[in-house]
């Protein structure tokens, strides 16, 4: 099964790159983030056309989550964190893989910035309330995928430039000990898995030729739970989609499972 997950930055405006993604890789399930459009504008007749069905968390202009699947996706939840600010950040589902029920996160974490005012709040409480409710999780679920958009740049490694990035909400230490402190509940960053020192990124801001001079940041995960390890098959960056006409600023990230 291969499961990709992808801040696509507008579904709508990116429609195009999206049908072009699918018919390309043929992902199974695919994990869509900040899909910018409500329930009703989604455009799940598209995605139907082309074989997949819509789970959507959305809100009108901003942030939203989906899934699109080609299998069932049962359980659906959009109420994982209860938001404060209302704002639609994660939808959660379950599908089974060979014996296992697996519950299936799709996130897109706060961005944060500028650091010290309220909106770095909001993500430094959004953490601790999803690490405590993953936490809680556990007791009844120890088979989970979480992926997306974490907004979170977890080592050195994952920035072209560590020491701008120091006192950036992306990954300021404090931000950065959250992160680590969900991996130490018994997940693994499957990217870091497989490619102990191999530096790729997953994001390139538009602005100041970013993409051409690879002036990126790893930000978007496959995290999943120990006893999934032996499910994994492999993990892949693709980064054709961000070389395309009117791309996202993020690219896919591909698990293949078995």
């Amino acid at each position: 099964m291969k499961i990709v997950s992808w801040n696509v930055n507008s579904v709508r405006a990116r429609i195009e790159n999206i049908l072009n993604y699918i018919r390309e890789s043929k992902p199974d399930i695919l994990l869509l983030q900040e899909i910018k459009t409500q329930e009703i504008t989604f455009p799940m007749d598209d995605f139907k056309k082309a074989g997949y069905d819509s789970y959507v968390f959305g809100q009108k202009s901003y942030n939203g989550v989906a899934f699109l699947s080609k299998f069932k996706i049962s359980k659906i939840d959009t109420n994982f964190i209860n938001d404060k600010l209302k704002q639609s950040r994660i939808i959660t589902g379950e599908i089974k893989i060979k014996s296992k029920n697996i519950k299936l996160i799709n996130i897109y974490v706060p961005n944060g910035n500028p650091v010290d005012t309220e909106k770095y709040d909001y993500k430094k409480n959004w953490l601790d309330l999803f690490n405590k409710n993953i936490k809680k999780l556990l007791k009844d679920n120890s088979n989970i995928i979480i992926s997306g958009d974490f907004n979170i740049i977890p080592e050195e490694i994952d920035v072209y430039d560590s020491k701008r990035y120091e006192n950036d909400a992306l990954f300021r230490l404090e931000i950065r000990k959250k992160y680590r402190e969900l991996i130490n509940l018994g997940f693994v960053d499957v990217y870091r898995h497989y490619n102990k020192k191999k530096q790729e990124y997953t994001f390139w801001d538009y602005f100041a030729g970013s993409w051409q001079k690879n002036h990126g940041m790893r930000i978007d995960h496959f995290i999943v739970s120990n006893n999934i390890l032996e499910n994994l098959k492999s993990i892949n960056i693709n980064k054709k989609p961000r070389s395309k006409t009117k791309p996202s600023d993020h690219t896919p990230i591909e698990l293949e499972i078995i």
